[in-house]
Formats: C-alpha cells, sequence, structure tokens
C-alpha cells in the first residue's frame, strides 16, 4: 500500500487505456479521487463510471488532446486550482512512431517530442507550485527502458525525461515532494497496437504486465526512488546498457503488422 489517503486527488494523463487505465484503477483502490485525462471522451466517462462503481470514488473526466496548446491549458487550470488539490500527477500520455526518423513526417516528430517531453514539464510545473505550497506531492513520469538504449527519437524523448525526473527528485525530495521515471520494457496494452507494430518482433520473455509495472511504480514512487524499472529482467537490461556496445543495445527493428510471416 503506498503513502495516500482518502482526500488525496491523482490526476492521470493517457488514463483511457493501458497503463494510464491501470494507474487510476490502482491509485481508485488506495483511495485516491480521479482526475481522468485522455482525448476520447466516451472511454474516459466509461472508464471514470466503472472506477466510481467498483471503488466508491470520484473520478472526474477531464478530455484533452496533450499536444494541443489550448488542451494543455486546461490541464493547467485544474492542476493549478487550490480549492481543488491534484496531490498526485502521472504523466502517461505516450504515442509511438513506428518508422524511422527519416521516413517520418517531421510534424509528427514534433508532436511525439512535445507530447513526451514538453507537456510533461508544463504539467509537472503547475502541479509543483501547489504541491510545494502543501510541503507534499508525487509526480510519476512514465519513461520507458528506452530511455537507457539507442532507439531513435523515442528513446531520445524518454531519456529526456528520465534526466527530468532524476534532477526533480533530487531537487524537491528535502520539500517533501517526491518524483520518479517508471521505465518498463514491452508491456501488454494498446500502445503497440495503435503505432501498428508487430509484436511478434519481442520474444514472450520480455513482455511485462501492466498491473505488475504500475504495482511496482507506485511501490517506487512511494518510497521516494527517482528511477523504477519494473522486473529484474529489465533492471538487468539498463546495467547492461552503460558498458555494451550501443549497436548490441539497440534491440529488433520495428516491424508493421501487414509485414507480419504466418498466422
Amino acid at each position: 500500500m503506498t503513502q495516500t489517503t482518502l482526500r488525496t486527488t491523482a490526476l492521470v494523463t493517457g488514463a483511457s487505456a493501458g497503463l494510464g487505465a491501470e494507474f487510476a484503477r490502482q491509485l481508485a483502490a488506495e483511495g485516491c479521487h480521479l482526475v481522468l485525462v485522455a482525448r476520447n471522451r466516451s472511454r474516459l466517462e466509461e472508464a471514470a463510471a466503472e472506477l466510481e462503481r467498483r471503488y466508491g470514488t470520484t473520478a472526474e473526466v477531464l478530455p484533452a488532446d496533450l499536444t494541443d496548446d489550448a488542451d494543455v491549458a486546461a490541464v493547467v487550470e485544474r492542476l493549478s486550482d487550490p480549492q481543488r488539490p491534484v496531490g498526485i500527477l502521472v504523466n502517461n500520455a505516450g504515442i509511438g512512431l513506428l518508422h524511422n526518423f527519416e521516413d517520418n513526417p517531421v510534424e509528427e516528430e514534433k508532436r511525439h517530442l512535445k507530447l513526451h517531453a514538453e507537456t510533461a514539464l508544463v504539467l509537472s510545473h503547475a502541479a509543483l507550485k501547489g504541491m510545494l505550497d502543501r510541503g507534499e506531492g508525487r509526480i510519476i513520469n512514465v519513461a520507458s527502458i528506452a530511455a537507457f538504449l539507442p532507439r531513435g527519437t523515442y528513446s531520445a524523448a524518454k531519456a529526456w525525461l528520465l534526466s527530468f525526473s532524476r534532477w526533480a527528485n533530487l531537487a524537491y525530495r528535502t520539500r517533501g515532494i517526491k518524483v520518479t521515471a517508471v521505465c518498463p520494457g514491452f508491456t501488454h496494452t494498446e500502445f503497440h497496437d495503435r503505432m501498428g507494430m508487430d509484436k511478434s518482433v519481442a520474444p514472450k520473455w520480455t513482455w511485462l504486465t501492466a498491473e505488475r509495472v504500475v504495482r511496482e511504480g507506485l511501490a517506487d514512487n512511494a518510497k521516494g526512488k527517482a528511477v523504477s524499472i519494473p522486473s529484474k529482467r529489465y533492471k538487468v537490461v539498463a546495467a547492461l546498457a552503460r558498458i555494451a556496445p550501443p549497436r548490441l543495445m539497440a534491440g529488433p527493428p520495428r516491424k508493421p503488422q501487414e509485414e507480419r510471416g504466418g498466422a
């Protein structure tokens, strides 16, 4: 059980599916009230109704495209409301790009970077002000084991988020704020399906469950750890990345689903 109270409100981005939905479930089970942020209003409303029914909590719905400045501003406004303080921020929203950097439209690359880095920075900045005034708070940034690896602009964006989280935890831990970068490897969610990736390129043993990633991430954040790497197998990957040749650590190439061979 992590350190929350019945009065704690957690704002989770990308909350309609995958890790975001699992963060919402586990935080609701701990007694948190919720603010659910994602693009799809109907899916958010369905998730909110289920969480309220199952856990007896309240779940506020805040539809937003976090690559859009106006929508980000709406989330900033909610995070900045002193009458409805947010004690936990989970920056989970993310997207993946299937093709190589040179083959992606630059606008897609800019949107990708904005969501993973700029939006997480802006929302963390907004949440921190109230947290510092209250002398407590928690921020969880969903990064990736890719942050340790040479895996294109996704790795680069997640490496920024990892570095930011390490610094912020060091800077604000003594003032009651715990900041953690959660760095899972391959995880069974909708993420790879949405980007059209053939998941068979990764062996079965590499895949984690969302339940485990979130459970370990919340526990590490409650302990004040700057970095959470779920499972021993990926802790080994991160350690090897510090000493192994980059070409060895690049991992299997991404492959579109339509290129999959066999059944």
